[in-house]
């Protein structure tokens, strides 16, 4: 795992995801956005792309991993063929004629077990069982641990095949565990969002929004509080299991802030190395909406579908390549010091994680001393139906107010007009 990387979050874990094409260069400006935020219209920007899905060639890999041991032994031909799951396949069935449920781009595993297995039949079944298995044209094959006697005639049917064959010093538990930490790097599913992403007290908080509405002098007052720019205006997303996204910057943006009025700072440079993280693990999203555009009469989407919390009772998430990550929604306004209320909300969420939830506890509290009051009462007052619904909500705040023990549950008498009886 990457030393930036980061423990998992409380964020619900999405399964293990299968991916497939290289990951591209992108020191270029030509930044695709995402349907999950806005680039701003004063850029010359293509529409939205989908989901990167990357792959890998087994040339790519043996290039990439010189620490893990692995030699090229056959099949130097078919180097380019590509790799395009993160999990290997242990292919010992196959060798025994049942292919079913071999996937041809995943890494397939011949340990001593396998080897042994070869080296146990007969000349005629050797040559029929690795014609069958290396003509399923699979993407590589790995020899883990020491070689079977009977190593030649596997090389010449890779040969013959155009199969790549690697072998690994290590056993092939090491070599499984190492080649899964370099696929979960390489084949991770990637996304490019419109936004900037700051640690705050160890928090990786991605803020979105609109463009103009403050997030780069948001990040800029972060930073000179002493918290740590990942990436403004185009954060790299990539996702890693069991259910974590990672974000980071794009090459060509890496330590600049762009402020309106200052043009494009240089924080490594302004700051230091202490003001900058090259990656870092998105725990919250943070949607920041100008409240005065509703107000003048302004569409935007932002502010259409702003529901602001104001008890902070119910979760709600954003979804970024398949993994729901908690959102907030923060209306913005003239004066409001919005650096302070992110410093909260990072802290908020490191009390979160450890199992405090402010807002649940207090409803939780008040709906003890609800039950406690509705415990004393009478038994008739107690089969009020009103009563009975405040009970079974989740936090004891009843839809229809249940009155009070000193109050009639009966409407008020309607006085008589005055001058009533002098009518009469």
């Amino acid at each position: 795992m990457n030393p930036d990387d980061d423990p998992p979050s409380r964020a619900a874990p999405s399964s293990s995801r299968q991916t497939g094409a290289p990951d591209r260069d992108l020191e270029s400006l030509d930044w695709p956005s995402s349907d999950e935020g806005r680039i701003p219209a004063h850029r010359n920007l293509p529409k939205p792309d989908a989901e990167r899905i990357v792959s890998l060639t087994v040339r790519a890999m043996l290039d990439v991993a010189p620490d893990l041991g692995l030699t090229l032994a056959a099949g130097a031909s078919g180097a380019d063929r590509v790799i395009a799951h993160t999990r290997i396949q242990k292919s010992g069935l196959a060798l025994a004629g049942h292919f079913h449920g071999i996937v041809p781009t995943r890494i397939q595993i011949l340990g001593q077990t396998e080897q042994s297995f070869v080296d146990a039949l007969s000349p005629a079944q050797r040559e029929d069982a690795l014609a069958g298995f290396f003509g399923l044209g699979l993407s590589c094959v790995i020899l883990t641990g020491e070689l079977g006697r009977f190593t030649d005639q596997i090389r010449a049917s890779a040969d013959v095949s155009g199969t790549p064959l690697i072998h690994s010093r290590e056993r092939s538990s090491m070599t499984i565990t190492s080649i899964h930490a370099l696929l979960d790097e390489r084949l991770a599913p990637r996304r490019r969002i419109h936004g900037v992403l700051i640690d705050v007290f160890g928090v990786g908080l991605l803020i979105m929004g609109s463009s103009g509405v403050g997030k780069s002098e948001c990040a800029l007052d972060l930073v000179m509080r002493g918290h740590r720019l990942v990436a403004d205006d185009v954060v790299e997303c990539d996702f890693r299991p069991p259910g974590m996204v990672f974000g980071a910057p794009a090459k060509l943006l890496r330590h600049h802030l762009e402020v309106r009025g200052l043009g494009i700072l240089n924080i490594k440079d302004l700051f230091g190395v202490t003001a900058i993280r090259e990656r870092k693990r998105i725990d919250v999203v943070v949607r920041l909406v100008d409240a005065a555009l509703g107000r003048h009469g302004i569409v935007d989407e932002d502010v259409a579908s702003l529901e602001v919390d104001r008890m902070g009772i119910e979760d709600r998430f954003h979804t970024i390549l398949g993994v729901s990550i908690p959102e907030l929604a923060i209306p913005v306004r003239p004066g409001r010091d919005m650096a302070s209320i992110l410093e909260v909300a990072a802290r908020n969420e490191l009390l979160k994680n450890a199992g405090h939830h402010a807002a649940r506890e207090l409803f939780g509290a008040i709906e003890a001393q609800l039950g406690n009051k509705h415990a004393d009462a009478p038994a008739a007052r107690r089969s009020d139906p009103r009563i009975a619904r405040a009970r079974e909500s989740q936090f004891a705040m009843p839809a229809v107010r249940a009155p009070r023990l000193d109050e009639s549950a009966t409407p008020p008498p309607v006085a008589p007009p005055t001058g009533s009886r002098e009518r009469r």
